[in-house]
């Protein structure tokens, strides 16, 4: 997740979507069971990160969920109640649920992680603060949890088993970098039920808002997020485009389907917390 080496994750210091692959090598093979295609009928209780959420993720006035992490710092119990929850997804077998439950499994994965990253170091003014070296660009390429035998860093459970495995430019909208410029943490645990609407809806809402998309006059401005994995979203400006126009409520869509070109990205990595009133 160094900047300078490879591709963040997501959310996270991702560079240019080509560079994540300099660094497979050994670690990405360590995945390749991850990604095989096994599935079993089993299904994963998430209530646990559920209630988490429900407690400290808040719609906020601008529009974007925000965590209190003051106040989850201050709850010795909550911070067991995580570590709890990411214990119980290290002990279980992945490849023993159904499909739609796995993915679910690997952004839940993801993001009690990243909360649990975050909350370790609290307070911190931008997550890409947090590195476990003088030479790290941030916390995402640390291995910080072992799942079958293998450990893995976020940018592990991202790039090399979320992205690879599903090909899915919606992977993009359910794992959250607590920046305040990520696609929202989901209020919710994911599940296996209703994925594909839920996916839907999470792109919805950060297309919908102008952190990801938004027109300065004529010039079409949108998250960085669009160009740094563009092999996923589109190989040129027009297919990323369609892409969003796909999510957007008019009449920001009839204005993307008259746009043929993107004037410029943005990205904002201040963390996601709860603002202090006044």
């Amino acid at each position: 997740m160094e900047p300078s080496l490879k591709a963040v994750s997501r959310r996270c210091l991702l560079i240019a979507g080509g560079l994540a692959s300099l660094a497979a090598g050994p670690a990405r093979a360590a995945t390749d069971r991850f990604t095989s295609g096994v599935q079993g009928s089993k299904i994963l209780d998430h209530s646990a990160l559920g209630a988490l959420l429900e407690t400290y993720a808040r719609l906020a006035a601008d529009g974007v969920v925000r965590v209190d992490y003051a106040g989850w710092a201050a709850s010795p119990n909550d911070l067991q109640r995580l570590k709890r929850y990411l214990s119980e997804l290290s002990r279980s077998d992945p490849l023993s649920l159904t499909r739609a439950e796995q993915f679910a499994y690997w952004a839940n994965l993801y993001n009690a992680l990243t909360l649990d990253v975050v909350l370790a170091a609290f307070p911190v003014r931008s997550i890409r603060d947090i590195r476990p070296s003088l030479l790290a660009a941030g916390p995402w390429r640390q291995e910080r949890i072992t799942v079958g035998g293998v450990r893995l860093s976020l940018d592990a459970i991202e790039h090399d088993i979320l992205r690879r495995a599903w090909r899915d430019p919606r992977v993009h909208y359910a794992v959250n970098c607590a920046s305040f410029s990520c696609p929202d943490l989901p209020r919710r645990a994911w599940r296996g039920a209703g994925l594909q609407s839920a996916l839907d809806e999470a792109a919805r809402t950060y297309v919908n808002h102008p952190r990801a998309v938004r027109f300065e006059g004529d010039a079409l401005v949108v998250s960085s997020i669009y160009r740094w994995y563009a092999e996923d979203f589109g190989s040129s400006d027009a297919v990323v485009i369609a892409h969003l126009a796909r999510f957007a409520r008019p009449p920001l869509a009839a204005r993307l389907k008259a746009s043929r070109r993107i004037a410029r990205t943005t990205y904002d990595w201040s963390l996601n917390a709860v603002r202090k009133a006044g």
